[in-house]
């Protein structure tokens, strides 16, 4: 129990038989065209009408493709003590993935390497991203960054295209549990015009166990500059979103801090991933990887503006009734 909540990054379903998921989130940019391609290794374990399972989920940004890969649940293989898993016969760790996918007339076949990577900063007292939270045992839904940002070697074959990911830029994180929350906005870009940085959004609405009631949840880091700035539920910090016409907005300060961003996308952008929802998988995941983002952190004691970039190549997902989030923070201002 410690050790899987001390070190996040690992496998958590060892002893579940029914009603979970977990799966790896893995975000590369390729450096000169901006073409983004997302892969999501997981095992998804029934308790209902759908077969336990393992898959691939494979997102071609710049084609605005998904494909959903299903594999027998004993074709999944994850280290319940380090970042270490495989699905048939591709390989997903912190440092490295190596593919070898034929399946749905997608061939994609090679080895990325990982260097330069930045991880969430934490403690034995708040391990990851998730924090204490980790030590509840009753959350719906865990979360994890586990890489913040990171730079890419090597190439892969797509389809019989070798497309050379080499400087292009790298994002990792994870959820794990029973299902997904039921409203959620999550934002992410490290593809900044003026040179290196990375910034990391998730808000959702969390359930707890009768009769306490649900809160709104939110993880929102920034790194830039060699430091890294975190505004969080967990360390008391505010937030106001606003939605409209295809823009979101969002505003977090704490006693140091004050940071603003401002996100865009063209709707018919979006891919339906496939996410847990009441013991099944289903697309219900709203994502695009066609978002861009203005990013700026302000240092409250020092007045000044440290950070004021754009964004290309991010990821924005949304839940189907995100609006009724949005609504609920603006009730509480």
């Amino acid at each position: 129990m410690i050790k899987a909540v001390i070190n996040p990054d690992a496998y958590h379903g060892k002893n579940k038989k029914s009603n979970f998921f977990e799966g790896w989130y893995f975000k590369i940019v390729q450096p000169h065209t901006g073409n983004t391609y997302c892969f999501i290794p997981g095992v998804f374990i029934s308790s209902g009408k759908v077969p336990s399972h393992s898959f691939i989920q494979v997102i071609k940004g710049n084609e605005n493709n998904f494909k959903y890969l299903k594999f027998k649940k004993d074709e999944f293989k994850a280290s319940t003590f380090e970042f270490n898993l495989k699905v048939e016969e591709s390989y997903f760790s912190i440092n490295q993935i190596n593919l070898n996918i034929n399946q749905q007339h997608e061939k994609i076949f090679g080895t990325l390497y990982f260097e330069n990577i930045i991880r969430w900063p934490d403690s034995i007292i708040n391990p990851g991203s998730m924090g204490f939270y980790n030590y509840l045992g009753f959350m719906q839904c865990y979360s994890q960054v586990c890489v913040v940002d990171g730079r890419i070697r090597g190439k892969l074959s797509i389809n019989g295209e070798t497309v050379d990911f080499t400087g292009g830029k790298l994002y990792i994180e994870k959820n794990w549990g029973k299902s997904f929350p039921h409203s959620y906005i999550w934002i992410q870009g490290n593809s900044f015009q003026k040179g290196n940085g990375s910034i990391t959004c998730s808000i959702g609405d969390i359930p707890l166990p009768f009769p306490l009631r649900s809160f709104t949840g939110f993880l929102i880091g920034i790194y830039v500059k060699g430091k890294f700035y975190k505004f969080t539920s967990i360390n008391r910090s505010t937030l106001s979103i606003n939605c409209e016409n295809e823009k979101i907005a969002l505003e977090t300060y704490n006693k140091e801090y004050f940071l603003k961003v401002e996100g865009s996308y063209k709707k018919e952008s979006f891919m339906s991933l496939y996410a847990p929802s009441d013991g099944n998988m289903i697309p219900i995941a709203n994502e695009t990887l066609h978002g861009n983002l203005s990013v700026s952190v302000y240092d409250n004691k020092r007045n000044c503006i440290i950070f004021n970039d754009n964004c290309s190549s991010a990821g924005i997902e949304l839940s189907d009734n995100y609006i009724s989030l949005v609504n609920e923070i603006k009730r509480k201002l």
